[in-house]
């Protein structure tokens, strides 16, 4: 077989057991990690009691605890900037594999803290400190895991293969709410005080620690073994490299990112508080319903991704955002008229939220091989971190004077991702947006 037909075969292939073996240990390492990361959120109340002073206001307590919580976000660029920087002159895999644990023993430990009442200030201090190390564990496992699976799939598979990533993340967003109502249910709030809030925090740590043995039978992605071959890594900080010479790439990056974390706090994260509060929505109802939308964003993001595959990024973006927005408007319009229709508006809108599994694949064909793991963490931690960090701010305060307060704001970032859908479709296959990731 001549060199050429090699080529063509190799950028045609589609996804064979060894393909399938990657991506479902990445994605279930994805998941677990992001439960870790998310189960804090859900027992928010139970450690404000337990790991600060009795004799402070009750308000002023959770803003400590949501304080900490905001501290892993805070440190999600730095931990993802020092981890992409080593996976591009090292290894993706060994980046891939150090996230995992950076991320199950924090968790472990964190279940297994002394509490305020037995060391003190040291308790709160120390749960600062564990969240801090999550924070920057999962500023580099996502964008690890989406260049990992990329550089594994086959050419015209990236599309899915991100797409199923990002679906796995969510996963452990469910898993996660799941465990939190088991918890409820099986346990009084005097038992979970009492210690039974331990046991999210160590099942997670020890399903981590599994993840990070079967991530060992992982192989290092193809792109990175073949330019450490060919000695062609980058010859300067590969960050600096980026920042340089991709500044459309960094641009598409953070706008994607922007929409991708608005779209998921806004929806999945806010939206069943919101429902309590301002409808009066049972906490239940609320529940179940966000964790069909869960689902429902699942299936979406590996619909978004195959769709990438097939159709491209422009036309991808531009559908996408035009549905998320009509959907999300009459989704919480009509919460205010008829509640009956929650779980079906719900599930649709979680749905067409599944947008933001094509996100990956815009970012890991906007920077070359050399700089890729660098460019992509940079602009999707740092877009986040802002965008993501002032959203439940911003709409804690819109939410006061306005019902549909989410509703405009998710409509805003849905019209920045109409904008991109229409540029990419304008800018074509013009040098700067579409490196080969192969």
């Amino acid at each position: 077989m001549t060199q050429t037909a090699s080529a063509e075969a190799a950028h045609t292939r589609k996804l064979n057991r060894n393909d399938c073996k990657t991506l479902g240990l990445a994605s279930l390492g994805g998941a677990l990690e992001f439960y870790d990361f998310i189960i804090y959120v859900f027992f928010a109340l139970v450690l404000g009691k337990l790991f600060f002073p009795q004799d402070i206001p009750g308000w002023l307590r959770q803003l400590q605890v949501f304080g900490i919580f905001a501290a892993g976000y805070l440190a999600r660029p730095l931990g993802g900037i020092v981890m992409a920087h080593f996976g591009d002159l090292f290894g993706r895999k060994r980046m891939f594999t150090l996230s995992i644990v950076l991320m199950a023993l924090p968790t472990l430990a964190m279940g297994l803290l002394p509490t305020y009442q037995s060391i003190g200030i040291w308790a709160p201090i120390l749960l600062l400190l564990l969240r801090v190390l999550q924070g920057a564990a999962i500023g580099g496992e996502v964008p690890g895991a989406w260049v990992f699976v990329a550089e594994h799939a086959p050419p015209r598979r990236t599309g899915l293969a991100c797409g199923i990533i990002t679906s796995g993340l969510t996963i452990g967003i469910l898993f996660g709410s799941l465990i939190a109502m088991a918890m409820n249910l099986a346990f009084t709030p005097q038992q979970l005080e009492d210690g039974a809030w331990r046991i999210p925090f160590l099942i997670g740590g020890v399903f981590g620690l599994v993840a990070m043995y079967l991530r060992r039978w992982l192989h290092e992605t193809p792109v990175f073994s073949e330019m450490q071959a060919r000695k062609a890594l980058s010859a300067e900080l590969p960050l600096k490299a980026a920042l340089r010479g991709h500044r459309l790439g960094m641009a598409v990056s953070m706008a994607a990112t922007a929409m991708l974390s608005v779209t998921i706090v806004v929806v999945i994260l806010m939206t069943p508080t919101f429902l309590q509060k301002q409808f009066g929505v049972p906490p239940v109802e609320a529940l179940s319903a966000n964790s069909l939308a869960i689902i429902a964003l699942s299936v979406g993001c590996v619909v978004a991704g195959l769709a990438a595959d097939r159709f491209g990024g422009g036309p991808v973006f531009t559908v996408g955002s035009l549905l998320l927005g009509v959907s999300s408007w009459c989704f919480y319009q009509t919460m205010g008229q008829d509640a009956s229709w929650l779980r079906p508006l719900y599930t649709l809108t979680g749905f067409f939220a599944g947008i933001v599994g094509a996100v990956p694949y815009l970012m890991v064909r906007a920077f070359p091989a050399p700089i890729r793991f660098s460019g992509l963490s940079f602009s999707y931690n740092v877009a986040y971190a802002v965008v993501g960090g002032f959203t439940p701010v911003l709409l804690s305060v819109w939410m006061e004077a306005s019902s549909l307060a989410l509703a405009g704001y998710l409509m805003v970032f849905c019209l920045v991702g109409l904008a991109m859908g229409l540029f990419l479709l304008a800018w074509g296959d013009r040098p700067g947006l579409s490196h080969p990731v192969h």
